[in-house]
Formats: C-alpha cells, structure tokens, sequence
C-alpha cells in the first residue's frame, strides 16, 4: 500500500453523519456538528427528480462551506442506475478539490470498485487534480458483495473504507426484521455477527477501515448507543449517524476511555524504554504488575491510534525506573 494510502487509512471516522444533498438546510447545519465525516448523499436521501439539481447544490457547498476537521464524502448512486456516472461527473469535475472521498453504494464485486477509479483518474486528469488523492468507500448491501468483499476491498489502491449497509442487506437475505439494525425475533444470538466479522476480516486485511451503518430510530440514543457498542467491541472504526443527537454517542463509543487511552501510552512509552540500550535491551518487561512486550506494544498502538484521532491528552507519563 502507499503512503498516501497509509495516511487516508488514519482518518478518523467515528461518526459519519448522512446528509441529504438536496436539502441545503441540512447542508448548512451539518457543517456545524461535530462528527468525523460528513457525506452528501445523492442516493437513497435524494428523490430521483431532486438528484440533478442536488449534485449542483453539493458542488456549491463543497466549495463555499466551512468543513474544517471532517473527511468530506460524497454517496453517488450506484452502478445499476442511470444517474451514477453523471454524480461522479458533476461532483467531481465542480469540487474535486475539496473532496476527500466517493462512496459507492450497493457494491457487489471489485469490477465496480475498478470503474469508478478509471473514471475519477479520467477527470482528475483532465481537470489537473492530483491523480490518486480521491479515495473510495465502498457500502456493502446484499448477499453477492459480502461473498466478493475481498476482492472489492483489494480493487484499487484508492478504497478506504468498508462499509456495511444494513437495510438493504435485510432485504437481501430475507432477514425477518422491519427494524434496521435490531436483531430479528425468535433468533438467540447476534443475527450480525457473521457479517461485521466477515467485512472486518477484509477491512483488515488490506489496511482499511470498516464502518457499521445505520440505525434508523434516530430518537432512541440509548437503543443506537448500544449497536455502535457491538460493532465497536468487534474494531469497527466508526458507525453513520442520521440525526444530530448520534454524534455524540458515536463519538464516545468509537473512542477509548481516558484510562485506557492513558495506560496505552504508558504501554508505548515504557517499551521503548525498555528495548533500549538506556532500559537494556529487553524483549519484554514489567509495568507495575504488568508483564509488556512486543504484542502489548501493538495493541497498545490501536487504543493509542484512535485516543490521538480522538483529540485524547494524555494524563499520566512513564517515569524510567533508577538505577
């Protein structure tokens, strides 16, 4: 992988907030909020007859709004439709400056994945932007693009992220829930695991990040504070966010405690010590009642990873022991 690839991978994504591009209210106000990324949708938040004129309003506010400190993120529809080669045209070629990545929905194998990275070389090339810098988001939302997952995440240098989308997956596999996200009756364990598991194991796999969808009962934080729970213990990045009231509990679940944030970089700091001339040499060490080595140092770099994109400081440091 790249460096520039590298670099795109530590974007902080906690919450992804899901903005109507036709509604320049909501566009306005999104700038506002404090989630991670923001993505202007030209899909399923866009009525047909309301997506040409939105992908004009998103160009506007992409290039005339405040986005300081958010991954800025387009959803053009997908391959299957007559609108998406004009979404990615449009959007582009009007705000490719000012766009770090396309999300594209309902992606079921990595020749999709391939398409749209010719045609934003194309217009990058043609419009002198930087070739590569545009990164992919790919949604996975049925049975076909779970099975290919990781041949769509290897497809192009410029995928980012994973993201499962679950409404449309539901459907797919004829799940017996009207409630997105929630577990179907009568089934006695998580009907989800499987899935997040499987789109995490590609994710990782090629360096990328994955991301849960949404929960569509947006006044039940308490209800939406508790799916992000399940997919963050699993590693998942970060979770979409539909309403403003599901920033902040996809902030705070995404990122670690200040204890653990604090003892991770006690972790960091007490192996370099330790693994130096000054701290001998050693391969592994005590910290307090702690044994750490080389496999502590890796874990404790994920929590550290995510408290630093969090904006976390650190509380406590590593005094070298005397003698």
């Amino acid at each position: 992988m790249s460096s520039d690839n590298q670099q795109r991978a530590l974007r902080p994504r906690r919450s992804c907030l899901a903005v109507p591009g036709s509604n320049p209210r909501f566009l306005e106000k999104a700038q506002g909020l404090p989630a991670d990324q923001v993505f202007l949708d030209l899909e399923d938040a866009c009525a047909p007859l309301a997506k040409p004129e939105a992908r004009h309003t998103i160009v506007k506010f992409l290039n005339e709004g405040d986005w300081s400190g958010k991954t800025r993120v387009v959803r053009v529809n997908d391959w299957t439709t007559e609108w998406t080669y004009r979404d990615v045209v449009t959007v582009v070629e009007g705000a490719g400056a000012n766009l770090d990545c396309v999300m594209l929905p309902k992606v079921q194998d990595a020749a999709q994945i391939q398409a749209l990275d010719m045609l934003l070389t194309q217009i990058e090339k043609t419009m002198g932007l930087e070739v590569g810098r545009i990164g992919i988001e790919a949604q996975i939302e049925n049975a076909k693009g779970l099975v290919n997952v990781d041949e769509i995440a290897a497809a192009s240098p410029r995928m980012e992220t994973i993201v499962f989308g679950p409404a449309d997956f539901m459907a797919s596999i004829n799940m017996k829930s009207l409630v997105v996200g929630e577990q179907p009756p009568g089934y006695p364990a998580d009907a989800y695991h499987y899935i997040l598991m499987r789109i995490l194991m590609a994710a990782r796999t090629h360096n990328l990040q994955a991301i849960d969808g949404p929960y569509l009962q947006i006044r039940d934080v308490d209800g939406y504070r508790k799916v992000a729970q399940r997919a963050a213990a699993l590693g998942f990045d970060g979770k979409w966010v539909l309403h403003p009231g599901q920033v902040e509990a996809s902030n705070e679940v995404f990122s670690p405690s200040q204890e653990d944030y604090d003892h991770a970089e006690l972790i960091l700091d007490a192996y370099a010590y330790y693994t130096s001339e000054a701290g001998g040499k050693k391969g592994s060490a005590m910290l307090g009642d702690e044994m750490i080595d080389e496999a502590s140092r890796k874990m404790a770099l994920v929590v550290s990873g995510k408290g630093r994109a969090a904006g976390m400081k650190r509380t406590t440091s590593f005094t070298p022991p005397e003698g």
